[in-house]
């Protein structure tokens, strides 16, 4: 008989299920019914000493301990490791963890003399279809008919390599890595540690759901239409996407290889905020532009600012209108910020044509009309999934785009870049003092339900325009604070398809992030911002 799809997929999960059988020692029994939230299932399964290593240091912290050998890297590798597979039983994460390498790369960092490297000793998670030192490599991301294929590290993990870092477990994507969910046919649907109903967000999904279960503290994602800033918000976690071109991102097992007209940006995702400029920094000063001339030539310089933020609050897209729990985290961190003497102004985007720019990318994202990942999937006979279905074939800018029709489709994309940077320079023109960054939701609301995380505009916008964002948590849904406005008419068919998802006691206790966005090539800013309007929350 053919080979089926399915015959495929087993392997790999067999692979998988080995991986996570070498864990020692073996993780004693699970509840027979896994609760709704599983953020406490560490604390049944691990022993205090593991619990203290994954949940009590930041990762600078951590990295002291490590530097002063008060720790060796081979407990911590081990500590998470263990925690990196109970996070896998609770939420379905990971497609692999590295034990073996793992703990060979801690016992040869303890042996050194002395500790080398900013990261010495750190355990780094990373997306699966990203690659990964070693040999006998290979990655699929998530696509059936890429299973087995060989693969290699690429420059980003070698930096951090090179900085002393430990690699220990491979996250899951979704499929075509073009979901803000992440669910697959070869490793199922990754859940929300906040809980289970819930999506942790996509594409780098299973990164943000382990890094929620503290599984990991710092992993690696990749965002071309939110997939860093999406599942950080959706898991209560920080997440940065930077500017195109500032991080090395070549390498990565994707589709579509070639194709510029909307690139993609590998990112830290990060259980802290000072984990984010840290991954930075240590990136930047290997001086990347030298192995890939593609990089922007521009060393990473902390920001400082000289007075006070003046933040632009983005109340809604003028599409959809955010949830209530959003809009109650905008009002507390603006008056927060607003207490702390920065000047608080508003965004009107009912002005700048938000719907535009997703018709505008969502074609760019597929000028094939997803001829090439549609052609994957059915050589092997692998199903469409419903979010594939949704981003290519549900979108009414997506076709088939002749040479020229892609020259004037790029050719708006670049005019929509200079009407957007037109309109923030203009916000300098009554005192010279013009907008430093933009405060606005990076969803609009909570983690979705599954299969319903079908508006990216939050944070394609600013993948069209490649303004740097940063997501941090805020907040958690109350019921008793975010009461549904049953009064509220849906402005659009979008708008009304959010609005209906929206009942405060299905997102209880979920997390509710906030986005942080500067302009181009403005990085440093926005992380500098991030940790002016954190200290105005009263956060150190």
């Amino acid at each position: 008989m053919a080979e089926t799809w399915e015959d495929k997929v087993a392997p790999v999960r067999r692979q998988r299920e080995a991986s996570l059988a070498k864990v020692q020692p073996p993780l004693g029994k699970l509840p027979e019914t896994l609760p709704l939230n599983s953020r406490n299932l560490p604390k049944e399964l691990l022993t205090d000493r593991e619990i203290e290593l994954t949940e009590k240091c930041t990762v600078k912290q951590l990295l002291a301990r490590l530097r002063s050998r008060s720790v060796s890297v081979e407990e911590v590798t081990r500590a998470f490791l263990r925690r990196a597979a109970v996070a896998q039983a609770a939420v379905n994460c990971l497609t692999e963890v590295l034990w073996d390498q793992a703990i060979e790369r801690a016992k040869y960092l303890d042996s050194l003399p002395e500790p080398k490297g900013e990261l010495f000793g750190l355990p780094i998670s990373t997306k699966e279809h990203h690659g990964m030192k070693g040999s006998d490599i290979t990655s699929n991301a998530s696509y059936v008919a890429w299973i087995g294929s060989k693969h290699r590290s690429i420059q980003l993990y070698d930096i951090l390599w090179d900085a002393g870092c430990v690699f220990f477990a491979r996250t899951a994507q979704p499929q075509t890595i073009m979901h803000l969910e992440t669910n697959s046919n070869i490793y199922g649907r990754t859940l929300n540690p906040y809980n289970r109903d819930l999506t942790p967000g996509g594409s780098s999904g299973g990164e943000s759901a382990l890094i929620g279960m503290r599984g990991s503290i710092m992993g690696v994602g990749g965002d071309i239409g939110g997939s860093i800033r999406c599942p950080a918000a959706h898991c209560g976690i920080y997440g940065f996407k930077p500017t195109c071109k500032r991080i090395p991102s070549g390498g990565q097992r994707t589709h579509m290889i070639g194709k510029e007209a909307i690139l993609s940006t590998l990112g830290p995702m990060a259980a802290d905020r000072d984990a984010l400029e840290l991954f930075v920094q240590t990136v930047m000063a290997a001086e990347p532009w030298l192995l890939d001339p593609s990089l922007t030539f521009k060393p990473w310089v902390p920001h400082k600012f000289d007075r006070p933020l003046r933040v632009a609050v983005q109340w809604w897209d003028g599409v959809v209108q955010p949830h209530p729990p959003m809009t109650r985290a905008l009002k507390e961190v603006s008056a927060a910020c607003r207490a702390a003497g920065m000047e608080i102004v508003d965004w009107d985007c009912e002005q700048l044509d938000h719907k535009k720019a997703w018709d505008i990318i969502a074609s760019l994202y597929w000028p094939d009309a997803g001829d090439e990942v549609l052609g994957r999937l059915k050589s092997v006979g692998e199903p469409v999934l419903l979010l594939t279905k949704f981003i290519i074939e549900e979108q009414p800018s997506v076709k088939k785009l002749s040479m020229h029709e892609l020259w004037e489709r790029t050719a708006e994309r670049e005019a929509y870049r200079d009407f957007y940077a037109r309109a923030w320079t203009n916000t300098a023109a009554q005192d010279g003092k013009e907008v430093d960054v933009i405060l606005c939701p990076p969803s609009f609301g909570a983690a979705t339900p599954h299969d319903q995380s079908k508006y990216w505009g939050y944070t394609a916008q600013w993948n069209l325009l490649d303004y740097p964002g940063v997501v941090f948590p805020v907040t958690t849904v109350d019921p008793v604070k975010d009461p549904r406005d049953e009064s509220y008419v849906p402005k659009n068919e979008q708008d009304k398809f959010c609005f209906e998802m929206y009942s405060p006691e299905r997102y209880k206790n979920a997390p509710v992030s906030l986005q942080i966005v500067g302009r181009r090539n403005h990085d440093e800013k926005v992380l500098a911002a991030l940790r002016e309007i954190e200290a105005a929350l009263g956060r150190s």
